[in-house]
């Protein structure tokens, strides 16, 4: 047991541990079995209001009055409302009818309810698709579900749905970007929340300034007076050393008043880089978009969508234009067959294995995180005071709430060969975590590992 045991918990603890994951596992498999019944009986009560509408001269009216009386018995019995009822009616309908395979692999225990969510979401651009088409659809979706958890899947199989779609995703993007809007909606206490609809990449970008800003802030306050900044979800205590009172805003609150300041003046109010001579560094700082592009879409040959990484899909010209005015951007070589990272170019970086593992792992590797890497920190997966070398086999991303899990915890990891990471939770389970397969990148016509096996120091 290491110097960190005694907060971690006494075997016996562990034990108990190992009997709860057990409780939940087997309640699980009864939970999935109900939910799976429920939907099936749901899906036969709208079939059933189509039966009774079938022949009637005006059939989509009959149809829902049929749907409406349907959902009114089944509301009584569940104790909400006709309306709740007859929406997951039809989505038990969309399910059943649409999604047979997904159906099934929920109900053998191969995929989650969170992953059938994100599949029929997905599927929702395939409307126009041919049964063929959809089917093929699912069936690739199913086995990238299988290896991984909802939250990690989602973009990846929104990006797949993208291309069995009729239409192409860029010319979606344009119509919904037609509609963008700036809106506030009351709420309590004298508070409202001002909302702005925009294209994913540019609320993506703006946040991210919001955050590097407020950040600066924080960390140019005297030590006496800073608490915490950043903590594992991006929440945080710190002070202010500008005031005669310590400022005990905490991040959320700082990147509100800077968001307040930028619209309302034009720039932060407190900037703790500036001087007598004019602005400091604080305007200056531009956000950090991470993009994955093919090369078809990036050349121009096709609209498929592009990938913002830790997010979801963008469109081709929004990523067109990203790449055209980057400085710097980096050519992603993958193996053909299992599709991992083999080998990076870039230009302008002094920075060989931060920029291949980037590429790499896109996210914290602990299984299920999706915080980008480039929120995360470059962690030792053998300890460096332990002996491990800052070597490619031995570095991951890891975000700070599951480096300092890995790090005070009976968590352990091990990485094997192509970046995998092997986790053991407290109780011995076993948990792999594959180096994520770029949903876009440039394959070589032949593999050289030579980038992989040699890399250079920093």
């Amino acid at each position: 047991m290491d110097e960190y045991s005694g907060s971690m918990g006494s075997d016996a603890d562990v034990a108990a541990l190992a009997s709860i994951v057990g409780e939940v596992e087997a309640a699980v498999v009864l939970l999935t079995a109900a939910q799976v019944a429920e939907v099936r009986a749901l899906a036969a009560a709208g079939q059933l209001a189509a039966r009774q509408a079938a022949g009637s001269p005006a059939v989509v009216r009959a149809h829902d009055m049929a749907l409406r009386s349907v959902a009114a018995e089944l509301g009584g019995v569940l104790r909400v409302t006709d309306r709740t009822v007859q929406s997951r009616i039809d989505e038990a309908c969309d399910l059943v009818e649409h999604y047979p395979a997904t159906l099934v692999a929920w109900e053998t225990g191969r995929i989650t309810r969170g992953h059938v969510r994100v599949i029929t979401d997905a599927g929702s651009v395939l409307v126009d698709a041919s049964p063929e088409r959809r089917a093929e659809f699912e069936a690739a979706a199913i086995a990238r579900c299988e290896r991984d958890t909802p939250n990690r899947v989602r973009s990846e199989v929104e990006i797949l749905a993208e291309r069995f779609a009729e239409r192409s995703f860029t010319d979606r993007h344009r119509d919904a970007a037609a509609d963008r809007r700036v809106r506030v909606v009351p709420g309590a206490a004298g508070m409202s929340d001002l909302i702005a609809t925009l294209p994913t990449v540019i609320a993506d970008g703006i946040l991210d300034r919001l955050t590097q800003q407020a950040q600066t802030i924080v960390d140019a306050r005297e030590p006496g007076n800073a608490g915490s900044a950043f903590g594992a979800d991006g929440t945080g205590d710190a002070a202010s050393a500008g005031d005669s009172e310590p400022d005990r805003r905490r991040i959320d609150q700082v990147r509100a008043d800077v968001f307040s300041d930028l619209l309302l003046s034009g720039a932060p109010a407190l900037d703790p880089t500036a001087s007598g001579d004019g602005q400091g560094s604080l305007g200056a700082i531009r956000a950090q978009v991470q993009v994955i592009v093919p090369a078809l879409t990036l050349l121009g040959v096709d609209d498929g969508p592009a990938d913002l990484v830790g997010r979801s899909p963008i469109d081709a010209d929004t990523a067109r234009c990203l790449a055209g005015n980057t400085h710097s951007w980096a050519r992603v070589l993958t193996d053909p067959v299992e599709g991992t990272v083999l080998a990076v170019d870039r230009y302008r970086t002094p920075w060989p294995q931060r920029r291949f593992l980037r590429a790499r792992d896109q996210h914290c590797r602990f299984p299920g995180c999706r915080r980008a890497a480039i929120r995360c920190e470059i962690d030792h997966t053998i300890d460096a005071a332990k002996g491990g070398p800052t070597a490619l086999w031995n570095l991951a991303h890891l975000c700070q709430r599951h480096h300092s899990m890995k790090q005070f915890t009976r968590w352990k990891v091990r990485q094997l060969p192509g970046g995998v990471l092997e986790w053991t939770s407290p109780t011995g389970r076993i948990y792999r975590e594959d180096a994520p397969a770029p949903p876009v990148a440039f394959t070589p016509a032949s593999i050289s590992t030579t980038a992989v096996d040699e890399p250079p120091p920093f």
